[in-house]
């Protein structure tokens, strides 16, 4: 199907208006195919991939139906979620901008009802709903249905797959005769198509191939990567291509949660959405992220569906779709209006053979890469790093410290000392008298808002080992409060003040002490938080002014002391060690 300007579609000046003021020129396959035959009144059948801009394909002639002097709901539009309902809701608007007298609303559960009924008594012309919640309102009498002219079901096997067919049966058996009804589905199953027979009177049947939306702009990327490793594997793209804004999907619930938590505890500044969050959450966190408050959206695909988002410079597919029309939606959040974006996909055993389908079926452009390695991590930092230093002194957005230097060279230092003493200081480096060097930091990332900078700091999650002598260490925190570990209960480990070495267990040296307002509460529970291990393996505890010796089982302290590095107490950065005769006899 080829595209057509909105001009040659037949759309009313006012609607003409609005699509420009949108900055739209041309319409997309979907909409030139299903435009035309709508405006004329007869019931359409419409197959396109997620994305492709079927939105305003039946928005248009929804709206060019309305009549504004007429205060009764002609419209209905019916939504498998909250978030899509709420985004036709503000195409719509859009879109009907120029037209006068035309107010639509979304009613959906969670919002108030009290905000509803008086939305709906006030007099809109287009309701757009999900189908609880639009039945519900049919049944308290405040949805009228007798002035309805057209009906709308966006992604109706969705809505089937939810569980929402009898809602939908029961409004549209409830709903005039007369009325023309639109159905789009980004697949046609037998259940979407004895829907159809049943409520609709010879309909226009168009379809656009899945492989037509192809997000031309995403350069796509998958990964074999081993289950246990996927976090740490995230975290190296994360860092190797410096990316501030993006989402990344997973298939539960439950690792959306795990997986928010273990990147917040890494340093990087996340959220989560999935559908046991509050809509009144749900609102807030999405606001928060377009202002950018965070980062990374931590998302499955039932609560990020129809999240309406610009400029996204990735898309992690943490764990592999459903299908190649999910995996479409979910790559094609990125990489708009003309822009470039990335998506990354990480499979392991089955999952390939499943992603394998998918290209075949919506014949995707995806290509298979190997995981970086820590070398080209650290090279892309100091790259990085150069390049700000080069754009400092190119743009001189700077003050001048000839004073301080000079009062250094008078000394005898040379330049070239001075200079990469300072690099080092500006890149997280110690000065001797600490008791241990800290190891370079990562490039500083923009601070966040002060008003996010206090968001509450959550929880360590529990993670299992991965192995791997090459890991990356974990990412400190910036601009939020260092993460707390829950600890343990007290007689879970009840240390003793001082170490011995008793028979079975190694003795780590942290540098943190008294003076970082360390107690042995904080050294347990970020121990057990950050290795998923039992409190019972952590010993003696002796905290000293400016570090701390602590007693964990032999057989696990090579990998405490890998998973400590980098892990932050008190807003300290922990180098672990084995500690030394020179350490215990140190105060």
């Amino acid at each position: 199907m080829e595209k057509r300007p909105f001009t040659e579609l037949g759309l009313a000046p006012e609607l003409l208006k609005a699509v420009d003021k949108m900055g739209f020129e041309e319409a997309s396959p979907i909409q030139t195919a299903v435009i035309p035959v709508a405006l004329t009144g007869r019931d359409v059948v419409g197959q396109s991939a997620t994305g492709s801009g079927k939105t305003a394909a039946f928005a248009v002639p929804a709206i060019t139906r309305v009549d504004s002097h007429l205060k009764a709901v002609q419209v209905l539009v019916l939504c498998p979620t909250r978030e899509l309902a709420v985004q036709v809701a503000e195409e719509v608007g859009k879109l009907s901008l120029f037209k006068r007298g035309v107010h639509a609303v979304p009613i959906y559960g969670g919002q108030s009802y009290e905000r509803q009924f008086r939305a709906l008594a006030a007099g809109v012309q287009i309701v757009i709903g999900t189908p609880g919640r639009v039945m519900d309102h049919m049944e308290r009498g405040t949805l009228k249905l007798d002035a309805l002219k057209l009906v709308i079901l966006d992604e109706a096997d969705r809505m089937l797959d939810m569980g929402f067919r009898d809602d939908i049966e029961h409004i549209l058996s409830r709903s005039p005769a007369t009325r023309q009804s639109l159905f789009f589905s980004a697949t046609m199953p037998r259940a979407i198509q004895e829907l159809i027979s049943r409520y609709s009177k010879d309909p226009a049947w168009i379809k656009i191939e899945a492989h037509a939306k192809n997000a031309p702009q995403v350069d796509q990327v998958y990964f074999e990567v081993d289950r246990r490793t996927k976090i740490d594997v995230l975290t190296r793209l994360i860092d190797l291509y410096d990316f501030r804004y993006g989402i990344i999907f997973c298939s539960t619930k439950i690792m959306v949660d795990e997986l928010d938590e273990h990147l917040h505890a890494r340093g990087y500044a996340t959220d989560r959405l999935h559908g046991d969050i509050s809509q009144a959450q749900r609102d807030r966190v999405m606001d928060k992220f377009r202002r950018r408050g965070f980062e990374f959206l931590v998302a499955t695909d039932v609560a990020a569906r129809g999240l309406d988002l610009d400029d996204l410079e990735v898309v992690f597919n943490f764990d592999l779709p459903n299908d190649a029309e999910d995996y479409t939606h979910r790559i094609g959040r990125t990489g708009r209006a003309g822009k470039t974006g990335k998506a990354f996909t990480f499979v392991s055993g089955r999952d390939l053979w499943k992603l394998q389908s998918m290209v075949r079926f919506a014949k995707l452009k995806i290509r298979r890469e190997n995981v970086p390695s820590l070398d080209q991590v650290e090279e892309a930092r100091a790259n990085l790093f150069f390049e700000k230093l080069r754009t400092t002194l190119d743009q001189a957005t700077y003050r001048k410290q000839d004073r301080l230097i000079d009062r250094l060279l008078e000394q005898g230092y040379a330049s070239t000392d001075i200079c990469s003493a300072l690099i080092h200081l500006l890149q997280g480096g110690e000065t001797a008298a600490d008791p241990a060097p800290t190891p370079a930091a990562k490039p500083e990332r923009k601070a966040l808002p002060p008003a996010e900078a206090d968001a509450e700091a959550r929880p360590i999650p529990a993670v299992a080992p991965v192995g791997g002598a090459d890991e990356p260490a974990p990412r400190a925190p910036r601009a939020l409060e260092a993460p707390k570990a829950r600890p343990a209960p007290r007689e879970a480990y009840a240390p003793a003040s001082r170490t011995g070495k008793d028979p079975g267990f190694t003795t780590v040296f942290l540098n943190v002490g008294r003076k970082n307002l360390v107690t042995p509460a904080d050294v347990v529970g970020k121990i057990a938080g950050v290795t998923r291990l039992p409190a019972q393996i952590v010993g003696a505890i002796d905290i000293r002014q400016r570090h701390t010796l602590v007693d964990v089982v032999d057989e696990h302290a090579a990998f405490v002391l890998e998973k400590l590095k980098g892990i932050r107490v008190k807003g300290q950065a922990l180098v672990p060690a084995l500690a030394t005769e020179k350490d215990a006899a140190t105060e």
